[in-house]
């Protein structure tokens, strides 16, 4: 679908495609992406998405800012249309009416991110761009590095020598040039932005890069598609979100309100960020009622999550208040413990995914939420992205003797 033009989330400045690259101009704010359909939604039908034989994000081609590139035998057309499950063990155990997971490990990469790559990856082969660099806590990285291994564009990823090593360790089997920065996330996002200005390569940055909300969006799609559709015209639906440079919660609210605007939706639903307590810039600007985001210095077990200065934060913020829903908090601990109850529902999440979850506990418990609305919890990555952080979250398995008696003392039986 052709753009129409750009807006700034902040100044609300408008800049012609072609005219601008990444953000705003005038003040450095994220860029909306505008389409024609928004002033004529006659020119998108339903039908057209909904009888698509297509099993990825490419289904929703006719909304996206990108042609389909092909490459259907690759990862890069294997990315998005993941599975939501009913829980009914934990939607019992909370006491919920109805309770979703949107389970984002089944894309090529095993995490949320594959969907920014993917879109970010299609605008440079539609560009002719060679070589793409990004700053990462290690998902990122990976979904780009998976999407150009499958292309056989150049990735070159910044990393805090923090990250995970199971993340680094998929970086570098998909052939990414990995260097890691003896220093947090934002050191490495501010550094890619440098070397991107240096040698002028293309920057996939979130919070940078105003393709990544464009990618991140078609979750919101699927979520109309797989749920929203199914529902009562008159029923809410609380969506649970992690939380860290805002760029996925501001992803997820694109794709509603472009099925705003289409008509196909008749209001928005209630997005609940959730953050670390450790990593909680946006939350402290909502709580305390400002326009304006104060970086923080993160730490939590949530690496995902865990951002000092969100990039992506004002919109993140403006996106929730424009939804009528609320920013919440959850610690370390709440975050490790939910790993295993997912885990029960056979639901294998990373910390950042582990704190969306969380979130919703919190929620109930505090009355935020009417266990009667319709929950959706975004799972966004893997467990295997961080084995260390699920082994932390259970107890460690015994070591007996190749005996039955042994077996028996341990099982009690």
């Amino acid at each position: 679908m052709p753009i129409s033009h750009y807006q700034c989330s902040q100044c609300e400045r408008k800049f012609e495609p072609g005219s601008v690259t990444y953000t705003c101009l005038t003040c450095g704010g994220n860029l909306d992406t505008h389409f024609s359909f928004e002033d004529d939604p006659s020119q998108v039908h339903q039908s057209e998405i909904l009888e698509s034989k297509e099993t990825s994000l490419w289904r929703y081609a006719p909304l996206l800012a990108v042609p389909d590139p092909g490459f259907e035998n690759t990862p890069l057309h294997r990315v998005g249309l993941t599975p939501i499950y009913q829980p009914e063990k934990l939607r019992e155990e909370l006491g919920l009416r109805t309770l979703f997971v949107k389970d984002e490990s089944c894309n090529p990469s095993a995490s949320f991110k594959d969907r920014a790559s993917a879109i970010v990856i299609s605008r440079a082969i539609e560009a002719n761009i060679d070589t793409i660099i990004a700053a990462s806590t290690g998902n990122a990285g990976a979904a780009m590095a998976c999407m150009a291994a499958s292309v056989g564009k150049r990735a070159i990823i910044l990393a805090p020598r923090s990250a995970p090593p199971a993340k680094i360790a998929q970086l570098l089997t998909f052939g990414a040039e990995v260097i890691l920065v003896d220093g947090s996330y934002d050191d490495a996002f501010d550094l890619s932005i440098s070397a991107s200005n240096e040698f002028g390569w293309y920057n996939r940055n979130t919070g940078y890069n105003p393709y990544t909300v464009e990618g991140k969006k078609t979750a919101g799609l699927e979520i109309w598609e797989q749920v929203i559709r199914f529902l009562p015209a008159e029923s809410d639906l609380n969506v649970f979100i992690p939380v860290g440079d805002g760029n996925i919660l501001s992803g997820v609210a694109k794709g509603f309100v472009d099925l705003l605007a289409l008509g196909w939706i008749k209001k928005l639903p209630r997005l609940i960020g959730v953050q670390a307590e450790g990593s909680s810039a946006i939350y402290n600007a909502f709580i305390q009622k400002r326009n304006q985001i104060e970086p923080v210095i993160a730490s939590t077990v949530a690496d995902s999550i865990s951002v000092d200065l969100p990039r992506d934060g004002l919109r993140a913020l403006n996106r929730v208040r424009q939804s009528s829903g609320f920013f919440i908090t959850v610690t370390d601990q709440q975050i490790l413990a939910a790993i295993p109850q997912l885990g029960s529902a056979g639901l294998f999440v990373e910390p950042a995914a582990a704190a969306a979850y969380a979130g919703l506990l919190h929620a109930l418990k505090s009355n935020q939420i009417d266990p009667a609305t319709p929950a959706l919890v975004l799972a966004t990555g893997s467990g295997l992205k961080d084995i260390n952080a699920a082994m932390r979250s259970v107890h460690p398995a015994p070591i007996i003797e190749p005996s039955l008696d042994k077996l028996k003392e341990v099982l009690r039986v």
